[in-house]
């Protein structure tokens, strides 16, 4: 419990999900959370759990797809807050992932960089003043494996996803300087509509994660002092099932 004490946090796509258990998780170790998503009562849901919990969140409404919601929303924190410490970048359409290479249309394809590695640059760029200033800054982005093992039928969402693993290690070497670590997590978790047909893992642990129990603790690792000399590199977060391939 707190290690994150005096910490400011902003989690995009915190209003379910991955978002909303990392949000929930880095309040409960005292960081001040602010809470972003495109929906307002997944916004609001998520602050008023941190709230009940007895943690402390602010709720924005954002679209990471236009800079100027990015960074009326960072100025949202700051103006609240004073400070940024913690940046993870989770949020991403899920609603435009699904395509064939052959039938990939480039405005398919956009939307997926526009809601990823845009999005995450845009959030980057507007939270590095206050990250530098933190002189502890962290950056959490949300890569995949899909894109390292090349799944099929997933096209737009395995380019996204490749290219924010290159901003991250591009950022990590380029913010060393300013004492920001940059670092990846790659999840394999239960997010799925409960009525989905998804297949048996065949993971190492044989089981699909959960994102409170397995994807959000290895966020807080990242975001915590202890992984004060770990950047660039993708964690895996999948119960071992791309043993090796996220390096």
């Amino acid at each position: 419990m707190n290690r994150l004490n005096g910490k400011v946090a902003i989690v995009t796509g915190a209003g379910r999900g991955i978002g909303r258990a990392t949000a929930n998780l880095l309040a409960a170790e005292g960081a001040k959370v602010a809470v972003l998503s495109l929906t307002p009562a997944n916004v609001d849901a998520t602050v008023a759990g941190i709230e009940a919990a007895g943690g402390t969140a602010l709720g924005v409404v954002c679209d990471i797809s236009k800079t100027d919601q990015i960074v009326a929303a960072v100025n949202k924190v700051v103006a609240a807050y004073g400070q940024i410490d913690i940046l993870v970048n989770n949020a991403f359409d899920p609603t435009a992932h699904l395509s064939s290479i052959v039938e990939l249309s480039a405005e398919q394809l956009q939307r997926n960089f526009d809601t990823g590695p845009i999005a995450y640059l845009r959030t980057m760029q507007a939270c590095y003043p206050y990250l530098k200033a933190s002189g502890e800054g962290r950056v959490i982005n949300f890569g995949s494996m899909a894109g390292i093992i090349g799944l099929a039928d997933y096209g737009p969402y395995n380019m996204a996803k490749e290219a924010v693993r290159a901003l991250t290690r591009t950022a990590a070497r380029e913010w060393g300087v300013d004492k920001i670590t940059v670092n990846n997590v790659l999840p394999l978790a239960e997010t799925w509509d409960p009525a989905a047909s998804i297949p048996a893992p065949t993971n190492a642990l044989a089981r699909y994660g959960t994102p409170e129990n397995d994807v959000a603790p290895a966020v807080l690792f990242l975001a915590s002092k202890d992984a004060q000399f770990i950047t660039g590199t993708s964690l895996a977060a999948d119960g071992g099932a791309i043993i090796d391939s996220a390096r």
